[in-house]
């Protein structure tokens, strides 16, 4: 996991971030179509435990032939792409390895796609294969590597027929900035981002001191990992130590929902926390992070296990959902500039011809080009003056654009009537303008 941070500049940054919704995908302007009721979802097998650390044995094994670690650029990290490419060749994937550039040296990218499912809703689980050139990378990031490997692996076995197409992929160059993961992401046209019903990360899910993380960004799938460490009485909490920080942030920032699962880094575990999920408290969650002691011995099988299952339940579950026609899309792309650190403005949708109220999943997507997102609030403003805050500002977040989709409980307002787009900028230093926008019933 990459956890280094940026300062802000008065220059334009370069990453836009994004709130995504739904396993349905991006949001579209076509009517709603009739569709076959889904089968129900089939319940995903157990991961074995076994299985997944013979995996981390062999990136073990990579690492000691290849001076130590399987960093960007060095022969372990394009040994341990061979190793899980031929794995997934021989379980009946289609495989591709694309390349990028980084600090002068060739980067790979692993994608595997498993045949069959809506080539028009792709469910995405991921991982970053690279270590730091400092030590073996096993818990960061070999634990997710493997244990996407082996959920991959289970697929093939059951012969899985999902309602979405499923794909899994193993990004390089991670600890560099997220570049490759960047570069898969950046390479994709918007036609083929909008396909995306969702992508999962998982990024350090062995550590050997461990806490039980969710991210919450996607609600969908944060609520499909939470439900299943629920129903094996796990209790959970909210990942904020590396959030943005891995890959799913390339994902993310240009719309796509995510979701995933991570057992904590350099942190130090509370005396809460250890009462809860046992360990140490103050000590680290892994207290070899980024450190050549993250071997095979920095690994907590019980976490491991856990994340593996979870892996699996995730991807089958939302994998073999139902898939569901869009809804009807009302749009305003008329530009709107934003004043630096001025008053609020609107951009407004006209909804008319429905009948009762607005869904509960109010669907509002979001393009807001700005050179610092953290400077703006951002508030949906229903026909009857009734505010829901979308974003809030935040003096940390530096990356340019709001380009999300939002999820608003707007069951309580009338469809019909003039729905607004509340913009503010409240600091000094940056502007920009409302793109477009718009609401999908």
């Amino acid at each position: 996991m990459n956890l280094s941070r940026t300062s802000r500049l008065s220059t334009s940054r370069r990453t836009v971030a994004a709130v995504a919704l739904a396993l349905t995908g991006l949001v579209s302007a076509t009517a709603p179509t009739a569709s076959a009721a889904p089968a129900a979802a089939l319940a995903a097998p157990d991961i074995p435990l076994a299985n997944v650390k013979a995996h981390l044995t062999q990136f073990q094994s990579i690492a000691t032939a290849n001076g130590g670690n399987r960093a960007h650029g060095r022969p372990g990290y394009k040994a341990s792409v061979d190793y899980v490419k031929a794995k997934l060749d021989a379980a009946g994937f289609t495989t591709s390895v694309t390349t990028f550039t980084s600090g002068g040296a060739t980067g790979y990218n692993l994608i595997a796609d498993w045949p069959g499912g809506d080539p028009n809703q792709i469910l995405m689980a991921g991982a970053h294969l690279d270590s730091v050139s400092s030590g073996p990378g096993i818990n960061d990031n070999g634990s997710g590597s493997a244990a996407v490997l082996e959920t991959a692996l289970a697929v093939s076995r059951a012969q899985l027929k999902p309602t979405k197409h499923l794909r899994f992929g193993w990004w390089g160059a991670e600890e560099l900035g997220l570049v490759g993961s960047k570069a898969y992401v950046n390479s994709l046209p918007a036609t083929e981002r909008s396909k995306f019903s969702g992508y999962l990360n998982f990024d350090m899910i062995g550590s050997p001191n461990p806490g039980y993380f969710v991210y919450d960004d996607d609600p969908a799938i944060e609520k499909t990992f939470k439900d299943y460490y629920a129903g094996i009485g796990v209790p959970t909490e909210i990942e904020t130590e590396g959030d943005g920080r891995s890959d799913h942030a390339s994902f993310k920032n240009v719309g796509i929902p995510v979701g995933g699962l991570f057992t904590g880094a350099s942190r130090t575990k509370s005396s809460a926390q250890a009462q809860k999920w046992g360990g140490t408290a103050g000590t680290a969650f892994d207290r070899c992070y980024h450190s050549s002691c993250d071997t095979t011995a920095n690994i907590n099988d019980t976490a491991l296990d856990r994340n593996s299952d979870a892996i699996a339940h995730a991807v089958w579950t939302l994998g073999s959902g139902p898939v569901v026609p869009p809804g009807d899309a009302y749009e305003n792309t008329a530009d709107v500039a934003v004043p630096d650190n001025g008053a609020a403005v609107t951009s407004t949708v006209t909804v008319a011809g429905r009948t009762g109220n607005a869904p509960a999943a109010l669907k509002v997507g979001v393009d807001i080009k700005h050179t610092w997102r953290g400077d703006l609030v951002v508030d949906l403003v229903a026909p009857d003056g009734t505010a829901y805050r979308l974003k809030n500002s935040s003096s940390s977040d530096s990356a340019d654009n709001v380009i999300a989709t939002y999820t608003v409980d707007a069951s309580a307002e009338a469809a019909n009537g003039a729905w607004k787009l509340r913009v503010q900028d409240i600091a000094a230093q940056d502007t920009g303008y409302v793109d477009s926008w718009k609401l999908t019933f």
